[in-house]
């Protein structure tokens, strides 16, 4: 039996879906209050200097932060099942669908967030990693439960999900430097959606 690890945002879809979300389920009130306060570090960002890894957890904090679980999973829904259709790469369902056919396991492995991507996975039929919002009761902390699904994590949160042993052959897809962890993994790699050694 065969595995394969795949990358949501850039890989699956043609762009990303991290950030796209968080306007989409943010109150406008909170979002303006928040693009204030953290200015400085998504310029930082934006010039290379802040990581991705880094900023993901804090914007994921202002967002969601003492916020209904059921609610913004309520809106996640949506987002999954009206949005990521129009982003989705037909290449990637296509390669999607030639590892069913041959009965390989399929794991999206993503920074992106679980409140849509459980939805979209289970609509699928794929199993998930991912970076997971924390919540206490019915209301979100805006952390991440096992850090951010990024880079050497995803490698730490795969072997924590999956036996690798166990399979004859791992594939991996990917399309940034925060996927080469995870393409490390795999005898059979693709890195934006071209065959590597």
């Amino acid at each position: 039996m065969n595995i394969a690890f795949f990358d949501f945002d850039g890989t699956i879809t043609n762009e990303d879906a991290f950030t796209k979300f968080i306007f989409y389920a943010t109150p406008k009130h909170r979002l303006i209050t928040g693009m204030l306060l953290l200015s400085p570090i998504i310029l930082l960002h934006k010039l290379g200097l802040f990581p991705a890894a880094k900023i993901r957890p804090i914007l994921a904090k202002v967002a969601f932060w003492n916020r209904n679980k059921a609610q913004v999973f309520d809106i996640a829904e949506r987002f999954a099942d009206e949005y990521l259709p129009s982003v989705t790469r037909q290449t990637a369902m296509k390669r999607i669908d030639w590892h069913k056919a041959r009965g390989d396991k399929i794991v999206v492995v993503s920074a992106s967030l679980n409140p849509y991507l459980s939805h979209w996975c289970k609509t699928h039929g794929l199993e998930l990693i991912c970076s997971e919002l924390e919540s206490k009761g019915t209301v979100l902390t805006g952390n991440f439960v096992h850090g951010d699904c990024g880079g050497e994590n995803k490698v730490v949160l795969i072997n924590n999900h999956v036996d690798l042993s166990e399979f004859d052959t791992v594939f991996a897809y990917g399309d940034t430097e925060e996927d080469f962890p995870m393409l490390g993994l795999a005898q059979t790699k693709y890195y934006q959606w071209r065959e590597v050694a």
